[in-house]
């Protein structure tokens, strides 16, 4: 009986486990934005909320190097700088990150 409860418990895990994506799977490092509609750009902002200041809206292809993530609501943040301008740092939605 045991045996059987372990190995449901471990096959929930590993399904668990192996339905992350890759960027939840490895949040940090280089990552492109994509995703964004039309016109319109990924806000980075000075927090991790919607409530925050915008400080630059970011293209689709644009750089960031991810350093943490977070999850406020029901959006999970990552703290972000841009790749060639490093002094810029802000917080963007991790559903418009892919990894490179």
């Amino acid at each position: 009986m045991r045996k059987a409860l372990f190995g449901t418990i471990a096959a929930a895990m590993l399904a668990t486990v192996s339905a992350t994506t890759p960027a939840e799977a490895d949040p940090l490092g280089r990552h492109e934005v994509y995703g964004v509609q039309g016109d319109d750009m990924l806000k980075m902002r000075a927090g991790p909320g919607v409530g925050y200041v915008v400080i630059v809206g970011l293209p689709n292809g644009a750089v960031v190097r991810v350093h943490r993530c977070e999850q406020s609501g029901s959006t999970r943040w990552c703290s972000v700088t841009l790749d060639r301008a490093r002094g810029l740092k802000g917080y963007v939605s991790a559903s418009y990150l892919r990894k490179l």
